[in-house]
């Protein structure tokens, strides 16, 4: 987040609309990148739970 803060200055001509230092917008991307780093190992988990445990030893 601090890094994120500082850098605001260097990207303000690429912010329309917005603030550089809006904090509805620093907490919406937070919790996006949150989102997308817990959605990201669902389907390889989810892959997984539904193996059987034997064949999976028996492949390797």
């Amino acid at each position: 987040m601090a890094a994120s803060f500082a850098t605001t200055r260097l990207l303000t001509s690429l912010l329309f609309g917005v603030s550089p230092t809006d904090p509805i917008t620093f907490a919406a991307v937070a919790t996006l990148l949150c989102l997308i780093a817990l959605a990201a190992p669902y389907i390889p988990a989810r892959r997984a739970i539904q193996l059987d445990p034997n064949s999976a030893l028996r492949y390797e």
